[in-house]
């Protein structure tokens, strides 16, 4: 049941709802336009903002219920329980990331970490959202408001739950968000980065 539950978590993540959702209201597809991201900030920039909008809600959803459904089956269950739950949460954001639907090519896994903050811990996520939002209110980069919410999680989650697997699971999850950041990071210090004020 373990490995059933670490597979499902892999496959929930690889729903790409940037794809999905684009597909299903006869949009392009959201990695032939803009940063080529499938994530709500890239079908943000077709101007469809409902389609933002759920594509956001969809990835975060995803990430909150692998979480929400392994707590429940495995969190003080089992000795190993609140590791099982954390390994769930790495995977469906790598799912994200790497979605086995979609040639391996899935978005950079930021509404779904919070998602899987959201499971993990109310306020890790409350802190997380906080912190991006104060970033892109002075910047108007999303970008760089995500790189700075991800690099502040693994501290977040050290202050709130301590050393513990929810916390080795954030460092994880944060290093995945930042690596695939990578192209935005040179952006960013190039001046060339994408925001809402220019494109």
């Amino acid at each position: 049941m373990i490995y059933a539950a670490f597979i499902l978590s892999y496959c929930l993540g690889s729903l790409s709802f940037a794809i999905i959702i684009s597909k299903f209201m006869k949009m392009k597809d959201p990695r032939t336009y803009g940063s080529k991201n499938a994530g709500a900030t890239n079908v943000m920039r077709s101007g469809n903002k409902k389609a933002a909008i759920l594509t956001l809600l969809g990835d975060m959803i995803k990430g909150f219920i692998v979480v929400f459904i392994a707590k429940y089956y495995f969190d003080g269950v089992t000795k190993s329980g609140s590791s099982i739950v954390a390994i769930c949460g790495i995977l469906v954001v790598f799912g994200h990331i790497y979605p086995i639907f979609f040639r391996f090519k899935g978005g950079k896994g930021v509404a779904t970490t919070i998602g899987v903050m959201l499971g993990f811990n109310f306020y890790l996520a409350a802190l997380i959202v906080v912190t991006w939002f104060i970033v892109f209110k002075f910047s108007k980069t999303s970008s760089l408001s995500a790189l700075i919410a991800a690099a502040s999680a693994p501290l977040y989650a050290y202050l709130l739950m301590g050393n513990n697997s929810y916390f080795g699971a954030t460092l994880i999850i944060a290093f995945f968000v930042l690596y695939n950041h990578k192209q935005n990071i040179i952006r960013i210090f190039n001046g060339q980065e994408h925001t809402f004020n220019k494109s």
